[in-house]
């Protein structure tokens, strides 16, 4: 309401008056607050997130592992590298912070070159190749592949992890260890690996044909690019690792439920999974997939403790 010449000398003389905050007003500063929270958010998905990054530890003795045998074990997942997220300079941040844990093992999980039509800049598989054979674990950096490597360049991944002596586990096992000590490092072949039609794959996969090679009683780590060989993982397998996910990648607190690429949706989306005492852990992995964004997933390193 307008003052007029009648009321005027019944403006306040003081401090300058509160504006009235109308319905109008209300709206309309709201919008403007929702937006910019929408492009400050979308800002740092896009440009300060993904750059980041964080070591997760796990501390468990699943049932089918020594009480007593301790392993560390470190989990790169789903590398993606290229522009703009995991350029050269992030990807031996990567391996620095790796390296620094000093682990007994170290695995890769596959997806390691960034495919999407977002991919500001690529980085040559000798050079991210290169980075990651500066990792160093007594019982060895072993790796499996992922649906990005199967879809986009099967032959130049091999190639490229070959030509750094990183051994590829594609339905194979190998016993790891001293006496008293050793364990089976199992890996499995990509779920997604060939396309047939929109929405379906046929994988490589063959969980039986691995575990037939598995022929003492040592512990089993399993290694997936997929979660969603969990539910036929036998209680055999004292823990299977996975990525893939990228723990959803985008995921914003009650707005809406955050996208999973798993046919299970958000069960197998992250983090230490415990069904019928047989135990997972996802990782979210570092790059990025679709859109080069994350919003509360921080690229991670996955730190585990077995046996402690």
């Amino acid at each position: 309401m307008e003052l007029t010449s009648k009321n005027a000398d019944r403006r306040p003389t003081g401090p300058a008056a509160k504006p009235r905050l109308t319905r109008r007003r209300f709206l309309t500063t709201g919008v403007g607050v929702v937006g910019l929270s929408a492009t400050a958010t979308a800002a740092y998905a896009g440009a300060i997130e993904p750059l980041g990054l964080k070591v997760t530890p796990y501390a468990l003795t699943p049932p089918g592992w020594r009480a007593g045998h301790k392993l560390t074990v470190t989990v790169i997942a789903d590398l993606h590298a290229g522009g703009p997220d995991m350029l050269l300079p992030h990807i031996r941040e990567v391996i620095d912070t790796a390296n620094s844990l000093h682990s007994d093992l170290i695995v890769l999980l596959g997806d390691f070159k960034a495919w999407y039509k977002f991919k500001t800049e690529p980085v040559a598989d000798q050079d991210w190749a290169a980075e990651l054979a500066r990792l160093h674990a007594p019982l060895g950096t072993w790796a499996i592949l992922g649906n990005h490597d199967w879809w986009h360049d099967l032959e130049g991944v091999r190639s490229a992890l070959a030509a750094v002596q990183i051994p590829l586990l594609e339905n194979d096992v190998v016993l790891i260890g001293e006496t008293g000590q050793r364990f089976w490092l199992a890996g499995l072949g990509d779920q997604l690996a060939r396309w047939v039609a929109p929405g379906h794959f046929q994988g490589v996969d063959d969980l039986p044909g691995t575990m037939a090679k598995i022929n003492t009683d040592d512990p089993v780590l399993l290694l997936a690019h997929e979660p969603d060989i969990f539910p036929k993982v036998p209680q055999r397998v004292a823990l299977t690792l996975a990525g893939h996910t990228h723990g959803g990648q985008i995921r914003v607190p009650f707005l809406w439920r955050h996208y999973v690429p798993s046919r299970y949706g958000a069960r197998y989306a992250y983090g230490h999974v415990i069904e019928d005492d047989r135990h997972l852990i996802v990782s979210g992995g570092l790059g990025t997939s679709i859109i080069p964004a994350r919003l509360g997933v921080p690229p991670e390193i996955v730190h585990i403790t077995l046996g402690a």
